[in-house]
């Protein structure tokens, strides 16, 4: 918990601009732009911060590929180069309290929460460390007694990560750390509408005394400083997490300096729930993966699909959850949802809303306390009488809000939960293994729980198909992204050499 003292150093240090770290420093952006940071709970200012413009984006770039090029970073033992990781997970480790506090007064998202999501950021760094040590290897090919060939992983160059708002210091970390660790130097752009955290994971790595150049942030709006970073020729990586539209745009706009490019985006994923499934576990999952977070997740279970023997049985039970879910301010710990990001995705939300009450549905929703009217507030909100064409089962809402269908049967909900654009996740409950077994290989997304919430094993690959995104992230396939893999062919005999224009 978070001391009144050290609560009011808190509350003086959100005060305090915030600056861009380039090279080692902190500095002010050279056109000398600011834009505010607001409070999602009061819609108050919270600080003013740099905006960084193309300007700055060149210089960090330029950092980063000096760095890169003739710093120490990439060419010093790796013990030496882990060592430096783990030094920035033992920082993060002294500080989740205030970057939990933090995270809560930026994003909204509840104070229990982000508690969790920073002590999940130090392990990033850990992880990225153990798999360096034991999974960057390479293969070994023998030809006969002529050759041996083997490849190795080398760092690719500047990594250009663009994060989102909705777990910012949490998925900062989980690009941050395979990019370092792996030898490459770093220019971040973090979201504008989360800044806090990613100005203290600066202030952390600048402690960790990383050398000048090999960690960047440049703050800025996505259309300027998040453009000019993904068109930068001395960038050749882009990772990208946020809305499919941008992801879009951001893959056209690497394509002319052939940038590899990984893109966690979108997702409607569905939640299937059949009448054999343990019903109170299959609700408990259900109402955590709608709900947590503030429904601002991308892997959420914003579509459920429940049988229709046990359709009114559960879709009671999911009214009494929203009436009970606690509403109110992201830094008490009894809430569990909070106030969304900003008033613009706050009234896209209640737009949606809108539009289902226009599409014939029935609204359910929770309760939002007078005292809290200033804040970005939507009610858990229960979506019934719904069908899979509607507008609001096709769009991302990207909010706590939970369309509710019914099924007759194992082929119909395999139809109808594919039936979407987007392909992140998908969760299937019942007590019929083979049947969890054979709906989940069956199911269009790139992850998949059967009878489990979701629950990351950091080992694995993270990424969706259709329009949730390109490529894959975690564990061991991370360095198919950050590395390039390079063939060295060594001849051990003197092997028959073709010969032309010899006399």
């Amino acid at each position: 918990m978070v001391s009144s003292h050290e609560l009011t150093s808190l509350k003086h240090e959100t005060q305090q601009s915030i600056y861009l770290y380039i090279n080692g420093e902190f500095i002010s952006a050279a056109g000398g732009a600011t834009f505010a940071n607001m409070n999602p709970f009061t819609n108050e200012q919270i600080n003013l911060v740099s905006e960084g413009q193309k300007t700055d984006i060149d210089k960090a770039v330029s950092a980063a590929r000096d760095a890169f090029e003739h710093g120490p970073w990439k060419t010093m033992k790796l013990s030496k180069r882990l060592s430096y990781i783990y030094r920035i997970a033992d920082l993060i480790d002294e500080e989740v309290e205030s970057i939990a506090y933090l995270e809560a007064l930026d994003t909204g998202l509840p104070i229990s929460q982000t508690r969790k999501m920073v002590n999940r950021a130090s392990e990033n760094f850990r992880f990225y460390a153990r798999m360096v040590e034991s999974r960057l290897v390479g293969d070994v090919y023998q030809v006969d007694d002529e050759f041996v060939n083997y490849t190795i992983h080398a760092p690719v160059g500047v990594a250009g990560l663009i994060t989102p708002w909705n777990a910012p210091f949490m998925l900062e970390t989980w690009k941050i750390a395979p990019a370092l660790a792996t030898g490459n130097t770093v220019v971040l752009k973090p979201a504008e509408l989360s800044p806090l955290t990613a100005n203290i994971l600066a202030e952390i790595i600048h402690k960790a005394d990383l050398p000048k150049g090999v960690f960047n942030v440049v703050h800025g709006r996505g259309e300027i400083a998040g453009d000019a970073l993904v068109k930068h020729p001395d960038v050749q990586l882009i990772s990208f997490t946020g809305e499919t539209t941008t992801g879009s745009t951001i893959i056209k706009n690497s394509a002319d300096t052939l940038k590899s490019c990984s893109m966690e985006l979108g997702g409607k994923s569905p939640i299937i729930v059949f009448e054999d499934a343990d019903f109170e576990r299959a609700l408990d999952a259900c109402v955590w993966g709608i709900f947590s977070f503030n429904g601002e997740r991308c892997t959420a279970n914003s579509r459920l699909f429940v049988q229709e023997s046990i359709k009114d049985k559960f879709i009671n039970a999911l009214k009494a959850r929203v009436s009970n879910i606690k509403v109110g301010d992201p830094l008490d710990d009894r809430t569990e949802v909070g106030p969304l990001i900003d008033q613009g995705h706050y009234n896209k939300v209640k737009g949606y809303i809108d539009i289902a009450k226009e599409e014939g549905t029935e609204i359910i929703s929770g309760k939002i306390p007078t005292e809290f009217s200033k804040g970005n507030f939507v009610p858990p909100t229960l979506i019934l009488n719904a069908h899979n064409d509607m507008q609001v089962a096709k769009d991302e809402i990207f909010g706590p809000v939970l369309i509710v269908m019914s099924f007759k049967d194992e082929e119909e909900v395999i139809s109808l939960a594919n039936n979407t654009d987007y392909g992140l996740a998908g969760y299937v409950w019942t007590n019929d293994i083979k049947r969890g077994h054979r709906v989940a290989h069956k199911i269009d997304a790139g992850m998949l729980w059967v009878n489990a919430q979701n629950v990351r094993d950091l080992r694995t690959p993270f990424g969706g198909t259709k329009y949730s995104g390109i490529g894959r992230e975690g564990g061991h396939y991370s360095f198919d992204f950050y590395t390039e893999h390079k063939i060295i062919h060594v001849s051990i005999a003197d092997h028959h050499i073709q010969q032309i224009g010899k006399l």
